[in-house]
C-alpha cells in the first residue's frame, strides 16, 4: 500500500488551510480520511520491510521477524 504525492499534498494544503481559516465539515471528513490513509500506507510500509530482516542469534540459529512476530498471523488474520 503506498499513497501517492497528491493525496499527500491534498493532507499538507488541508493542514495550512486549517491553521489559518478553518475548514468545513466536509473538509475536516477528508483530511481524517487522507491522514488515516496516510497512516495505514506508513504502517504497511514498516511492516514490510520487518518482514525481510533476519536475525542471528549468538548461537548460529537465524529467524525472520515477521515470522516470529506476524501479530496477523498469531490473532488468526491472514
Amino acid at each position: 500500500m503506498s499513497i501517492d504525492e497528491k493525496k499527500i499534498a491534498r493532507i499538507n494544503e488541508l493542514y495550512r488551510r486549517s491553521k489559518a481559516e478553518g475548514l468545513t465539515d466536509a473538509e475536516k471528513q477528508e483530511q481524517k480520511l487522507l491522514r488515516l490513509e496516510y497512516v495505514q500506507a506508513i504502517r504497511a510500509n514498516l511492516k514490510s520491510q520487518l518482514n525481510n530482516i533476519d536475525i542471528q542469534e549468538k548461537d548460529g540459529s537465524v529467524y525472520n521477524l515477521g515470522e516470529k512476530y506476524d501479530i496477523d498471523k498469531k490473532a488468526g488474520g491472514n
